[in-house]
C-alpha cells in the first residue's frame, strides 16, 4: 500500500509540474503520468484522482498555507519541485486527514529529495513541519 500512494505521489508531483510549464487536461496528465509509472509497480490510482482533484479544487487555500508556512518565500520564487510537493503535503495535512501527518512529511521530503534541488527536501521539511506545527487554517 505504501509503495503505490508513494507512485501515485509521485505522478501527482509530477502532473502539478507539468501543469505549471504548459497548459493541458490535469486528468489526461495524471493518467499518462501513472501509466509511466506502472512499470516499477501499480499506483493507486483512485488516491491519485483524489489527491488531484483536491488540489486543483483547493488551490488558493493551499498556496496561501503555504505562503504563512515559508516567510521570506513567495510561492513563485520557490524551486518548482518543492511547490509541487508542498502543494501536495499542505493538501494531504490540512484537508485528506487519512494518513499520519510524519507519513505525509516523509513522503513529500522524499519526493522533493529524489526529484528537487539539493535543498528542496530541507525547504520541504521545514514549511510541512511549521503546517504541521501551527496548523493555520484556510
Amino acid at each position: 500500500m505504501a509503495r503505490r500512494r508513494h507512485l501515485s505521489r509521485i505522478a501527482v508531483m509530477q502532473t502539478l509540474f507539468e501543469r505549471e510549464r504548459r497548459s493541458g487536461d490535469c486528468q489526461a496528465i495524471l493518467t499518462r503520468n501513472i501509466a509511466e509509472l506502472s512499470t516499477e509497480s501499480e499506483p493507486d490510482v483512485a488516491f491519485a484522482e483524489t489527491l488531484m482533484n483536491g488540489i486543483l479544487d483547493r488551490e488558493d487555500a493551499l498556496r496561501e498555507a503555504i505562503q504563512a508556512h515559508a516567510p521570506g518565500w513567495t510561492i513563485e520564487r520557490m524551486d518548482p519541485i518543492a511547490r509541487c510537493a508542498l502543494m501536495i503535503g499542505a493538501f494531504e495535512l490540512k484537508f485528506a486527514n487519512d494518513a499520519p501527518p510524519a507519513v505525509v512529511m516523509n513522503e513529500c521530503i522524499d519526493i522533493a529529495k529524489e526529484y528537487g534541488t539539493d535543498e528542496s527536501g530541507k525547504f520541504v521539511n521545514g514549511v510541512l513541519n511549521a503546517m504541521a506545527k501551527g496548523g493555520a487554517s484556510s
